[in-house]
């Protein structure tokens, strides 16, 4: 594409959040993370993405560690990059729909422990989701970019993506990002519809893929050439496969071109030989898993993200039908249509596999229904694209009157009587959002981290009472 105008392309690095969540689910410790930062600091990267989606679960739950504690610690080390974390909109980083002054305090705590700028998106595309989050953000001055989540289906044209990215410019956000979290978009289609959102809106295009699919780097260059601001990318030891291109290919890529990112190879090499020994030892564990290291064409045959996959082989590997498997990936697109034909996005994608495997397994279709199907059928997520198939809807949720308004409109506040419930462990403002966002996994988390401190307490105690003999 012939092009004289000079318009370096920026990038997003994912290596500290999403790219490890694909790929080692989320294990990355903060200690692993911090040896590297000063290095990473140095190259001009546009934003590191570092917290937020399934990190503050996984810290607590499986790590032992404050979420809290890792972003401020991050903060302290990037002292000239800014930082970016995902946001589930009214879910924030849990899978219900959370009371607006939960949303709101979340946001504001998450700004003032050091993040720059939040990426907000709803399973269903349903801005009345992302309005709370975006009015907090720009409260504290932060910079909020509406992500809208990317699929396919009959109603989502040029003119639906065109329609919603202006609503999003006239929200209030700062950017716009295509989160194609199945590696769904091809190159062409790239070219097609950041085309169609550059001539619709005037703040910056972000594009996030996954290598799932295999097309993801052809589809960020078609989409660069096309007017894309940001691209997502991951230190090569932990690209490619459910994770991003690489951010060392992408560079030498626009190398000598009108897009020329500036970043300096050798200092991104040096950061790759850091994290090389961490991917060999993941490797080695069974953490990262060779299976989803490679290309999967069935991510386009049957629009599955990646982790939706390996999900669905696991619950039929428990329930001892592994040889349903083809005909489960043939119900997802019928039960999907059936819920109004949402992308398939976290919590979406969990709702929709796990209802075609019962649909499967049972020999009936929603012979058994899901409570997390019956909210979505009820409207407890939010508005789909297409209305639900009614019968569908009838013999799922029978006579329940379904919700029309914004789900957290019903919601009390939360924030105070939470504040009571959790009061005994409270150490630390935040720690009353980890508990709303995860009772029980908080509740056992400073349980730990009590422990810990009365071990400590007594180690130095014994220390100092111990008579040495002279």
């Amino acid at each position: 594409m012939a092009q004289t105008e000079k318009k370096p392309i920026k990038i997003t690095e994912t290596v500290l959040r999403d790219a490890h969540q694909s790929l080692i689910a989320t294990r990355m410790t903060t200690e692993q993370m911090l040896p590297i930062i000063d290095k990473m600091d140095k190259v001009g990267y546009h934003a590191v993405e570092c917290w937020g989606g399934a990190t503050f679960d996984a810290s607590l739950r499986f790590l032992k560690e404050d979420p809290w504690e890792r972003l401020r610690k991050l903060r302290d080390g990037f002292k000239n990059t800014k930082l970016q974390m995902l946001f589930r909109g009214q879910n924030i980083l849990g899978y219900n729909h959370y009371v607006d002054d939960v949303v709101e305090y979340f946001v504001q705590k998450s700004i003032a422990n050091g993040i720059d700028i939040i990426r907000i998106f709803d399973c269903l595309n349903d801005i009345r989701n992302l309005k709370t989050a975006v009015n907090a953000a720009n409260k504290e001055n932060g910079h909020a970019q509406i992500a809208l989540s990317y699929t396919l289906g009959d109603a989502y044209t040029l003119d639906y993506w065109k329609n919603i990215a202006k609503e999003i410019e006239d929200m209030g956000a700062k950017s716009l990002c295509i989160k194609d979290m199945a590696g769904l978009l091809t190159p062409y289609k790239a070219t097609e519809l950041v085309g169609t959102l550059k001539d619709a809106v005037s703040i910056p295009i972000d594009l996030h893929t996954h290598y799932t699919s295999g097309v993801a780097s052809m589809t960020y260059m078609k989409a660069v050439e096309a007017g894309c601001d940001i691209i997502d990318t991951a230190m090569s030891p932990f690209a490619l496969g459910t994770s991003q291109p690489a951010t060392e290919v992408m560079v030498e890529t626009f190398r000598g071109t009108p897009y020329d990112t500036g970043l300096n190879q050798n200092l991104l090499a040096e950061i790759a030989d850091y994290f090389r020994p961490m991917r060999e030892e993941f490797l080695e564990s069974g953490l990262m898993s060779t299976k989803v290291l490679g290309v999967n064409i069935n991510t386009l045959r049957y629009q599955v993200p990646g982790g939706m996959l390996s999900n669905l082989v696991s619950q039929l590997k428990e329930m001892g039908q592994e040889d349903k498997f083809e005909a489960v990936l043939e119900e997802v697109p019928r039960v999907r249509k059936d819920f109004g034909e949402p992308p398939l996005v976290t919590p979406s994608s969990q709702i929709v596999g796990t209802q075609a495997v019962l649909n499967v397994v049972a020999g009936e279709r929603y012979k058994m229904v899901t409570k997390e199907s019956k909210k979505l059928l009820s409207g407890e997520f939010g508005q789909t694209v297409k209305p639900f198939d009614k019968e569908v809807q009838k013999k799922c949720i029978g006579d329940v009157e379904p919700i029309t308004c914004r789900p957290a409109d019903l919601l009390e506040p939360q924030l105070e009587k939470l504040e009571k419930e959790m009061s005994q462990w409270k150490e630390q403002e935040e720690d009353v959002l980890s508990y709303a966002l995860f009772p029980q996994v908080a509740t056992d988390f400073f349980k730990y981290r009590e422990a810990q401190k009365t071990k400590v307490d007594a180690t130095l105690a014994d220390k100092e009472n111990k008579v040495y003999p002279v």
